[in-house]
């Protein structure tokens, strides 16, 4: 089998090699089949990913007045306004996640803003406290949207006890506090982010057409395939529903304390991902170049099956199994855990496409390893 396995690679290595562009190892600006690949960069940036961010900024500002309503007067009303907007926020932030290059890459953005399961205690610990560095990385599971998850439908059994909390409880002013400077937090680190591709970054991105590891189309691939393989395929379903363990782990769904979000965040993301593979301006019906433009093209170039659409055929699957999941993926895991397995199944079927048959094509090469396998 060792032998077998060494000649494998050694074909595959080889068969890349063949079809490799010479600007690999001296910084040229494209490959040899000679697709636009700027202009696809200049879609991304332009109609996909500042828009996304933008969008993302306003829902959270949005998010920050509902708190600051909130802060100023607790009740089931505002409860509601604020749980409501933190919903909105964070189905806009299932189609940023992705996006982890540039700025948000250096300041380690998606840590400070989705790690789940949060850690109780360190949540509390900071509020009984009141000193904390919210972007410590020991804070990275007390802050961002599931630390809000737990803030607004985690702390008591009930409404009222919730409520408790931010008024008559001890402590209150500190739970007060910290909710409003998780909150604020998350404003803050999406501005960062979204003022570096507006004042510097969309142009560096756009230029960088290297056809090597750190080329802009290299490195966005390296990310989305990335994401769809941990952030959306392994957070969202494999570790929760025990792929990778012994046991199951209904605690660890995403939006765990709210309870009936779950799938909802999932089919956003889901469709985040298969918006971006083909292309599809963010907030509008428009396309533009794409993976699937990009795919299309080496096909006519060079023959073969038509990959882009099978790709867009398993995720149109993946999204069917999901669909027939309970809205609480807690729930589902607890009481027929094999339909969360069989989504994690579909979603597996399309990271081979995507993690070998996709980069093979457009002679990309992984530059992440993992312990999964594919």
């Amino acid at each position: 089998m060792n032998f077998i396995k060494g000649i494998t690679i050694i074909t595959v290595f080889m068969a890349l090699v063949g079809c490799s562009s010479s600007s690999d190892g001296d910084g040229g600006t494209q490959p040899a089949d000679n697709f636009d690949r700027q202009a696809m960069l200049e879609h991304w940036a332009d109609n996909i990913i500042i828009p996304a961010f933008e969008d993302l900024q306003l829902e959270l500002t949005a998010l920050s007045a509902a708190k600051d309503d909130f802060v100023a007067e607790p009740g089931e009303a505002t409860l509601f306004a604020l749980r409501e907007q933190w919903l909105e926020a964070y189905k806009t932030w299932q189609y940023v996640e992705m996006f982890n290059i540039g700025q948000a890459e250096t300041m380690f953005y998606a840590f400070q803003m989705n790690i789940y399961p949060v850690t109780v205690a360190d949540i509390e610990s900071n509020i009984a406290t009141g000193t904390y560095d919210l972007r410590s990385v020991n804070n990275n599971d007390a802050v961002g949207f599931p630390a809000m998850d737990y803030l607004l439908h985690g702390l008591g059994a009930d409404d009222a006890e919730i409520l408790a909390r931010y008024t008559t409880a001890e402590g209150a002013e500190g739970t007060r506090k910290y909710l409003s400077d998780v909150t604020d937090e998350m404003l803050a680190l999406t501005g960062e982010v979204l003022e570096d591709w507006r004042s510097n970054y969309r142009d560096t991105f756009v230029a960088n057409l290297n056809n090597n590891a750190t080329g802009s189309v290299n490195k966005l691939t390296n990310d989305f395939i990335f994401y769809y393989e941990k952030g959306l395929r392994a957070n969202k379903f494999g570790i929760p529903a025990g792929n990778f363990s012994a046991t199951p782990f209904p605690e660890k769904v995403e939006a765990y304390y709210s309870t009936e979000v779950s799938k909802t965040l999932a089919l956003n993301a889901l469709n985040a991902v298969q918006d971006f593979f083909n292309g599809k301006s963010y907030g509008t019906s428009g396309t533009g170049s794409s993976f699937t433009a990009y795919l299309d093209y080496l096909r006519e170039l060079q023959g073969g099956d038509d990959l882009s659409a099978a790709i867009n055929q398993q995720l149109n699957t993946a999204r069917e199994q999901i669909q027939t999941l309970d809205d609480n993926f807690s729930r589902q895991i607890e009481t027929d855990n094999t339909m969360m397995t069989k989504a994690y199944d579909e979603l597996q079927k399309a990271v081979v496409l995507l993690k070998v048959d996709m980069v093979q094509k457009l002679n990309i090469t992984i530059d992440y390893v993992d312990a999964d396998g594919d």
